[in-house]
C-alpha cells in the first residue's frame, strides 16, 4: 500500500512542509486531531483585510498531513474565507472522484493516489480543516474584515 500512496510528489511536498514553523503572534490559530491515526495538525495564520497573508503550521502526522499543509503555506495567502472553503471543497471532490479537473490549485493532483486509500483522505483534509478554523479565529478577533 505505501508505494502506491506515497509517491514521490507527495515525499517532496512533505519534505518541504516539514520546515514550516509556527507563527508568532499570529492573528489566528487552531489544531485538529484525528483520533483514529493520531495525526495532529496546528495551522497558525497573519492575515491583513480580511485574507491571509503568511502561514505558519506544526504537522505531527504522516506525510500526507505533512504535504497537504505544505500546499496551504504556499498557496493559501491572498486567500479570503470563501476561496479558502472552496479549494477544501474541491479537494474532497477530487479525492471522492466526483471531480476530475478545474482544481483552483492544481497542485492538489499531487493527491491523486490517495483517491484509492479511502481512510487517508482525513489525513490530506486535516490541514484544510485547522487552516479554516485558523482563518475563522483570526476573522472573530478582528470582526472589522
Amino acid at each position: 500500500m505505501s508505494d502506491a500512496l506515497y509517491q514521490a510528489e507527495i515525499l517532496r511536498l512533505a519534505k518541504e512542509g516539514r520546515g514550516n514553523q509556527r507563527l508568532e503572534n499570529a492573528d489566528g490559530s487552531a489544531r485538529v486531531d484525528n483520533p483514529l491515526c493520531g495525526d495532529r495538525v496546528t495551522v497558525d495564520l497573519k492575515t491583513q483585510d480580511g485574507k491571509i497573508a503568511g502561514v505558519g503550521h506544526r504537522v505531527q502526522g504522516c506525510a500526507l498531513c505533512e504535504a497537504s499543509a505544505a500546499l496551504i503555506r504556499l498557496n493559501a495567502p491572498g486567500r479570503n474565507l470563501g476561496e479558502l472553503e472552496t479549494v477544501r471543497q474541491q479537494l474532497l471532490d477530487y479525492l471522492a472522484g466526483t471531480r476530475e479537473d478545474g482544481l483552483d490549485w492544481p497542485e492538489l493532483e499531487s493527491f491523486a493516489p490517495v483517491r484509492d486509500f479511502k481512510s487517508r483522505h482525513d489525513c490530506v483534509r486535516l490541514p484544510f480543516d485547522a487552516a479554516l478554523n485558523a482563518l475563522k479565529d483570526a476573522l472573530e478577533k478582528n470582526p472589522a474584515f
